[in-house]
């Protein structure tokens, strides 16, 4: 009999959330082909790290997994269930299991709502708790497992610095007790001697609470230290899948390679022989992607076959790689 912990939290096969941007009445149909086809597993307890270049899918994944966003097709399987498609109750119960830590940690907290307020919020939603005094207690609890103080309770958003602000995001995403957290970019907006604190603490309250996480950003460097798995992502396909060291120190896809030649090295003369890769061009647009594969337009190993047909992830030892170099 296999053991739960065998199996993902969360399994998502072939997902496509695309946004209908056509101008005008009689303007031709223009989509924009946000995820296009995306597959991965997320196990238990497990960190998977997704990154990418801005404008590749990334955060319309972790929304669209959220369900912030539908999907036009494919499957979002959570905890052996399939949630793509549902609604009212059950979308509200699926809420409480998985949560989301925003990017922009002042955008996201009303700044009219104290500390207090806004991560008892999620409590009095969810009915978690007989009472107020209850609830109060457990915001406490809270502000201190985040590294904040019991008396920040009163206090607005707008007192606090961007730090300290996502350790109140992070509070809040707590409140329910969730099972998988979607983080979004939650360090991208932090002074980089705050982001490895940040990083610290999700990995020890996931240490603590037994939480599963997708963690997205477009920093590799930062991403291999929280991550277990990493999946990498351009114009809205998972272009290479695998455990973080081994993508991390021996990439296989020419765009992976490329974004881990661009990650700055601070010794100099290190830095200097390291050989960075320059891509050519600029991203194609998401409403008309390339016909094969989509970085065969700045890819420098691109055949003709990769302008005219798609890669199919291909099985490469312990990781997923959609490319044709791959082919047995």
């Amino acid at each position: 009999m296999s053991n739960v912990q065998d199996k993902p939290i969360l399994s998502v096969r072939d997902l496509k959330t695309h946004f209908d941007v056509t101008k005008g009445l009689f303007a031709p149909k223009q989509v924009v082909k946000a995820v296009d086809g995306v597959s991965f597993d997320v196990m238990p307890n497990e960190t998977f790290g997704l990154v990418g270049e801005s404008g590749c899918g990334k955060s319309t994944l972790g929304r669209t997994i959220v369900k912030l966003y539908d999907p036009v097709s494919g499957s979002i399987t959570f905890e052996g269930k399939d949630i793509s498609k549902i609604k009212g109750k059950e979308l509200k119960s699926f809420r409480k299991d998985m949560q989301m830590i925003f990017q922009d940690p002042y955008a996201s907290l009303n700044p009219r709502m104290t500390v207090g307020e806004i991560i008892k919020e999620p409590m009095i939603i969810h009915n978690i708790y007989d009472n107020d005094e209850q609830r109060e207690k457990r915001v406490v609890e809270l502000l201190e497992i985040v590294g904040l103080k019991p008396d920040h309770i009163r206090r607005y958003p707008a007192e606090f610095s961007g730090g300290q602000r996502q350790r109140i995001g992070i509070a809040r995403s707590l409140a329910v007790n969730p099972k998988f957290i979607v983080c979004d970019e939650p360090i991208s907006a932090l002074d980089v001697s705050i982001q490895a604190q940040v990083i610290n603490l999700l990995k020890s309250i996931q240490k603590e609470m037994g939480l599963s996480y997708l963690f997205i950003a477009h920093d590799l460097s930062m991403v291999k230290h929280i991550s277990d798995k990493i999946g990498v992502m351009y114009l809205g396909h998972m272009m290479e899948v695998g455990p973080s060291n081994d993508v991390y120190h021996r990439p296989l896809h020419p765009y992976t390679v490329a974004l881990l030649s661009a990650i700055p090295i601070p010794d100099p003369d290190t830095a200097k022989n390291k050989g960075r890769i320059i891509l050519e061009g600029e991203i194609p647009s998401p409403i008309n992607p390339p016909k094969g594969c989509p970085f065969s337009t700045r890819c420098s190993k691109a055949t003709d076959r990769c302008r005219q047909e798609r890669p199919q992830p291909i099985q490469v030892g312990n990781r997923l790689v959609s490319c044709f170099l791959y082919e047995k």
